[in-house]
């Protein structure tokens, strides 16, 4: 007996081919998931304590506006003992014809053991408004005394200075400025080549915004985030208030 092909009608063939097409989407989005799972997977086990800082002893940003230096951020590391000690230093100053529009100053320190938040305390003042921000442990609770938020959080939050890589892991961050609790969506975006003054990095980038129903610019947090891939040190950090704003890492060492 012989077999005759069968000839296959315009819908079938629309079909199959549809199929395909819906196969091929699954797998791509099944791929990405599993890219974007592999790198929280590094960021929360490979380096999952302050400790992948151990050697480093000091961080300078510049501060700029519209593509302007304005100002600088430092963090200086200290080990002392099993205590991480990081101080953090601040200012900026823009004007526009003489008149002051934003002046900011800061001082901060955090202290962690084993790797896990102990402490931190910021005073801040921005505008001639004095603002702070206290965390502390105590009897395994996480408390609050800022100049907006006072009272308990988590035990294992982070503060948003950003220099911890580790915050990309959390659904909630502390304003290192007012102590606010600010809960947050996490996005990893892609990898992105950066250059800063001549050298380059190859980074991740994190889109981090407030977890609330507001417009994007009324958010609290609406920042782009870009760690160096291999070191994850923070890198550089946008966003946009009245203006472009961006944190761009000048030393480390």
């Amino acid at each position: 007996m012989i077999s005759l092909p069968i000839q296959k009608t315009k819908e079938q063939n629309f079909s199959l081919v549809r199929f395909f097409n819906l196969s091929n989407l699954i797998l791509m989005r099944t791929y990405i998931s599993l890219v974007i799972f592999f790198i929280l997977l590094l960021f929360s086990k490979a380096y999952s304590h302050v400790q992948h800082y151990k050697d480093l002893n000091f961080l300078k940003y510049g501060l700029y506006f519209n593509d302007k230096l304005i100002g600088n951020h430092t963090f200086k590391f200290e080990q002392k003992g099993e205590l991480l000690h990081v101080y953090g230093s601040g200012n900026f100053n823009v004007k526009k014809l003489g008149v002051t529009l934003f002046d900011f100053k800061t001082a901060s320190e955090e202290v962690f053991k084993k790797g896990r938040l102990i402490k931190y305390t910021s005073k801040t003042l921005q505008n001639e408004k004095e603002k702070f921000s206290n965390v502390k442990i105590e009897n395994n609770k996480l408390l609050i005394d800022g100049s907006s938020f006072k009272g308990e959080a988590e035990v294992d939050l982070l503060v948003g200075t950003w220099w911890n890589h580790e915050i990309i892991k959390f659904s909630k961050q502390i304003s290192p400025i007012s102590g606010r609790l600010l809960p947050q969506k996490v996005i990893f975006v892609g990898k992105k080549n950066i250059k800063i003054n001549n050298k380059s990095y190859k980074t991740l980038h994190f889109y981090f915004s407030s977890d609330d129903e507001l417009p994007v610019d009324k958010k609290k947090l609406n920042i782009n985030i870009f760690y160096d891939e291999k070191s994850l040190l923070w890198v550089k950090s946008s966003y946009k208030k009245f203006g472009e704003w961006e944190y761009r890492l000048l030393e480390a060492k």
